[in-house]
């Protein structure tokens, strides 16, 4: 087991974090950590803190939940708007990090009508799904070591992929 996560997923919603990391970690043989699964249980829905409690407040949640899941070995999926924060950012420095991209296309079957997901409600949920990738996209760059697209082929290859990659790179880093 290692000391520190093995891998972080970052990327938009609907790109398959939760899908994939608990796929690859299963493979790499390391615990799994969904952020936001880990918000729900500790403080429910996240739709209900949005509309509650506001966006504010549950990016302290998520900084809060984000840091401690990097403080744990395993394979972490993060939020789509963990980045924002530069705290999140910094840390993401010292582990490595993966970007899973999504087309648009696809994306329209994967999020629905955005059901569950508060950053999409109100308005044509592929249209504001764009938005939000195209102002988070520099951000996704500049934390990840490596990207992946998850638009075509069996999710099966995205996952071999990934865990080929995380091998390579423990393997040079216990060369070095």
């Amino acid at each position: 087991m290692s000391e520190r996560p093995a891998l972080v997923l970052v990327g938009p919603m609907g790109a398959g974090k939760t899908s994939i990391g608990r796929r690859v970690a299963k493979a790499l043989g390391e615990p799994f950590v969904d952020t936001d699964a880990a918000i729900q249980r500790e403080h429910g829905p996240i739709p209900e803190i949005f509309r509650e409690h506001g966006e504010p407040r549950f990016r302290e949640i998520e900084r809060e939940t984000v840091a401690a899941a990097l403080a744990a070995p395993g394979v972490v999926s993060l939020g789509g708007g963990a980045v924002l924060d530069p705290h999140t950012r910094a840390d993401l420095e010292r582990v490595p990090v993966a970007l899973l991209t999504v087309s648009p296309q696809v994306v329209a079957h994967r999020i629905g009508a955005g059901a569950g997901r508060p950053l999409l409600d109100g308005e044509d949920p592929v249209a504001r799904w764009t938005r939000i990738l195209h102002e988070r996209t520099p951000l996704y760059e500049q934390v990840a070591d490596v990207q992946f697209d998850t638009s075509r082929g069996p999710l099966s290859e995205v996952v071999t992929a990934i865990v080929s990659w995380v091998q390579a790179r423990t393997e040079g880093e216990a060369r070095a």
